[in-house]
């Protein structure tokens, strides 16, 4: 079929009148397309788009990792932020949405590859087959040195049978990898998974959380404060993205001597923000919660700090437990913070700094705080998740 390419989606799909899907065509562009429902195929280029540009990676098209390196990085920006205020006007929200800020920087710094029947990358798009990978632009340079390691614990693991993924993170004193799916393994196979670790230099090598072997203590750095999160922790997918959330939420909290960190993970915020106010975090993940605890111990000049471990789904934090701080700061897991949202917005905080990587459900929930008396003031997205239809942003809300 013929189609006319109106709009780019939410995933960066190209969308047709129907409406029909198609990966990697552009608004504005005539296309012939194998159509199955609303799913297209792109087959050829009728009329391309001013804006389409040469990808960089000859990967792209087959990696399921990048949406878009196709179009121009003006285009590109406008549309990345165009996905947060399409989220608020859909929820019924006005607010100022700042420029997108990007934070990139040297590239991703945690990857997970998939490991199937001999083969070690990422998945194609829309499929569980592997992408086998030489490197990845996207990724820090530290990641790309890393293949190598992960093609001989592959190697070693394929022994088992099972689908595997391995979970790495560069970070200050090297690489951190935590492997999934090979359920418990022999003493054997840990002493030569022991090994490889040697071989490679890897700072830690884990099995689903069980550390297999720790040569130095993978470390990441929140403002001044160093931390070894537990293998396998959340971590902003850019070290870049650290730095610009930080700030925006610093600024965000302007004037608050105590504050609430909900959803913490092991202490982004709550650790770089003790330089000049009390912190308490809260989060379910009591590893985290515990190498937020330990970091804050060791590292001199911060403002007080407590981290409890506690379910924020299921025991959210309650008005009157609200009431000893000046501000909050909340970023949770994609699901967004319904039951908290709902408790916060019958605390009477001064303000109330929320960060999110769905526009959706962060307009859910910032409907409910809205509803509960709080004006969002300002959303600022930022783009750490370069050439994917994922965005991060930060929102400040004020009480009225």
């Amino acid at each position: 079929m013929e189609l006319k390419i109106e709009r780019l989606g939410h995933r960066g799909d190209g969308v047709a009148p129907g409406p029909v899907f198609v990966p990697y065509a552009l608004p504005g562009e005539t296309i012939l397309a194998e159509v199955a429902g609303e799913r297209g195929r792109l087959i050829a280029l009728q009329e391309p788009s001013p804006d389409r540009v040469e990808p960089f990676c000859p990967h792209f098209t087959h990696c399921g990792g990048c949406a878009i390196q196709h179009w121009s990085f003006e285009a590109y920006q406008a549309w990345k932020r165009g996905l947060v205020v399409e989220a608020l006007r859909q929820a019924g929200i006005e607010a100022p949405v700042e420029p997108l800020v990007d934070a990139h920087g040297r590239g991703r710094r945690r990857a997970t590859l998939h490991a199937r029947k001999g083969k070690l990358g990422f998945a194609e798009a829309r499929s569980h087959a592997i992408v086998e990978l030489d490197s990845c632009p996207i990724l820090v340079p530290e990641l790309n040195r890393s293949l190598e390691a992960a093609r001989a614990l592959e190697k070693h693991l394929r022994g088992l049978g099972k689908p595997l993924d391995l979970v790495l993170t560069a970070t200050i004193t090297g690489l951190d990898c935590d492997i999934r799916g090979a359920g418990r393994i022999d003493d054997k196979m840990r002493l030569r998974l022991g090994d490889l670790a040697q071989q490679f230099d890897l700072a830690r090598l884990s099995n689903h959380g069980d550390v297999v072997i720790e040569r130095r203590a993978p470390v990441v750095r929140f403002g001044t404060v160093e931390v070894s999160p537990p293998p396998g922790a959340f971590l902003q997918a850019t070290a870049e993205a650290d730095i610009a959330l930080t700030s925006l939420v610093r600024e965000g909290l302007s004037g608050a001597k105590r504050i609430a960190d909900l959803f913490s993970g092991c202490g982004t915020f709550a650790l770089a923000l003790a330089d000049a106010m009390h912190v308490q975090a809260f989060d379910s993940d009591k590893p985290a919660i515990s190498a937020l605890d330990r970091a804050a111990r060791r590292a001199p000049g911060l403002k007080p700090v407590s981290a409890t471990a506690r379910d924020l789904f299921h025991r959210p934090l309650l008005a009157d437990e609200l009431k000893p701080f000046d501000a909050v700061v909340f970023d949770p897991p994609r699901a967004g913070a319904e039951a908290q949202a709902r408790r916060l917005a019958a605390a009477r905080l001064r303000r109330i700094v929320g960060v999110s990587c769905n526009p959706t459900t962060f307009a859910r929930d910032a409907a409910l705080l809205i509803a509960g008396g709080y004006r969002l003031a300002k959303v600022t997205p930022v783009d750490q998740f370069r050439h994917s239809g994922h965005v991060e942003l930060v929102g400040v809300f004020e009480r009225r």
